[in-house]
């Protein structure tokens, strides 16, 4: 029965964190504001250093029981399972997220097929990974096994709960490893509602354990804890270093999955039919509070005023409104985040100012609404065209050849995405292999969400794959066994 509450969908009590298989209610908790309305809307758990140890205790035990006995085949049914399960209640899942996060319900609805995608994808991968036999002496034979790092830490943003939580946690189960996730405080529901799902599924009780709370208490706990393995974080740069400082005192892996400041590259030859929607698209989709978001677009001089003039017609489209309006933008999380993007906004001057988008007018006066910003003509080195906004704002940087257009896309800190717009074949195979970057996408961005696409990037963006194969990769250990038998 849905509890009495103000947060559509709602079937649990978010003040409950997962132990060890059982629901415990906090000591604590923390308000759950909608950001549409800047309403309080329930209350979370606000977990402890204490709560963080039972979590990874039992993790420890899972991975030593039950969980450590399931063979490979048997996991990967278990998570098939739990991705159906996720696809029946996807949209009460969208309804939640929505709620918590502020975005439009059709992003959200996407975001819970992502996480049954994911689930699908590890449960078929989780027995398909395979070691090699290595040549080597007379009288030897040498092979390598991947095996479970054993208790993985998964600290969890708040922009995309359910895709992150799919391809961090997916992965590590699928690989056998024992899991302690701890969400975003400014959006654990649907995590919490993952759970719930993956134990009614038939995942044995620690080897998923959920602790909520806020990122200096809960998250800092589990990152310092020597009894976790290894640590997946996606979220920003500052916190990212403080992660791996912490998991360096423990010599535990980290992976790292960070800031952006992705380009798109667009040269004269470009099918701007095809191009325009990835173009505006990739940079404002959930308010442009995305990692991989485009917040830059390179066009050559010759080109330069076609686009800055038909992306500033989509833009001048574009609305602003409550995450259960579905319009093509929701509000940002937070009136801190909000704050930011609008310090962000107003160092641009007003003459370069191409285009903006509209809030609606029924938006209520206490939701965290900003409207979408076309900048024309930055400098390459302008804040807009450096740092990561993680708003709805984009610029528009004119260059003049191939040679201009690679400085400009790799003159940043960060090295995420990168995205090339040309008929020209040799062009596109020269700017795939000079743009640093971790994913480039050639004549497209981003790939339909590419579950099976290895994701992560370089610089400031971070270290280590997550998606696809190479996500496996990193939530195991490779042991080599030498066996002599003359």
């Amino acid at each position: 029965m849905p509890l009495p509450t103000e947060i559509p969908g709602l079937w649990f009590d978010p003040a409950e964190m997962l132990i060890g298989g059982t629901w415990r209610p906090a000591s604590q908790t923390l308000p759950i504001e909608d950001p549409s309305t800047g309403a309080g809307i329930g209350a979370l758990g606000r977990g402890t250093t204490g709560d963080i140890d039972a979590a990874v205790a039992a993790a420890d035990a899972a991975r030593w029981g039950d969980w450590g006995r399931t063979t490979a085949t048997e996991r990967g049914r278990i998570l098939a399972r739990i991705g159906r399960m996720v696809l029946a209640r996807a949209d009460d899942l969208a309804r939640l997220e929505a709620a918590d996060v502020g975005k439009p319900l059709k992003q959200a609805k996407a975001d819970a097929v992502a996480l049954a995608r994911y689930m699908e994808f590890y449960g078929g991968a989780a027995d398909k990974v395979m070691g090699e036999t290595i040549p080597y002496l007379d009288g030897y034979t040498v092979y390598t096994l991947r095996e479970p790092h054993g208790v993985t830490g998964h600290i969890v943003p708040w922009n995309y709960p359910m895709q992150i939580v799919g391809r961090s946690v997916g992965a590590a189960l699928a690989m056998g490893n024992a899991c302690v996730l701890k969400p975003a405080e400014e959006a654990s529901l649907t995590a919490l509602a993952f759970a719930r799902i993956a134990t009614e599924a038939g995942l044995p009780p620690g080897a998923l354990n959920v602790v909520t709370g806020l990122g200096e208490e809960a998250g800092s706990a589990l990152a310092s804890h020597p009894g976790v393995h290894h640590l997946s974080f996606t979220g920003s740069v500052a916190v990212g270093r403080m992660i791996q400082a912490a998991a360096a005192a423990n010599v535990v892996p980290v992976t790292l999955e960070l800031g952006g400041k992705s380009p798109q590259v667009v040269f004269a030859d470009a099918d701007l039919d095809a191009a325009l929607p990835f173009l505006v698209n990739a940079g404002i989709q959930n308010a442009g509070q995305t990692c991989s978001a485009s917040s830059r677009i390179l066009v050559e001089r010759s080109r330069y005023d076609e686009v800055v003039a038909r992306m500033a017609d989509r833009y001048r489209a574009l609305r602003v409104g409550p995450a259960m309006a579905d319009l093509e933008l929701g509000p940002l999380i937070s009136a801190r985040q909000k704050a930011v993007v609008e310090g962000f906004l107003a160092t641009a001057p007003e003459a370069s100012v191409a285009a903006r988008g509209s809030i609606v007018a029924d938006a209520p006066a206490g939701g965290h609404y900003v409207a979408p910003m076309l900048v024309a003509g930055p400098a390459p080195d302008h804040p807009l065209a450096q740092d990561e906004i993680f708003g709805p704002a984009q610029v528009v940087i004119p260059f003049a050849d191939e040679d201009e257009a690679v400085a400009i896309a790799n003159g940043t800190q960060y090295g995420l995405v990168a995205s090339v717009w040309t008929d020209s074949g040799a062009r596109q195979m020269r700017l795939a292999k000079r743009l640093r970057a971790g994913q480039v996408f050639l004549n497209n961005y981003g790939a339909g969400g590419g579950v099976e696409l290895p994701f992560g990037g370089v610089g400031r963006s971070g270290h280590g794959r997550e998606k696809g194969f190479e996500a496996l990769y990193g939530f195991s250990v490779l042991k080599t066994v030498a066996a002599r038998h003359g």
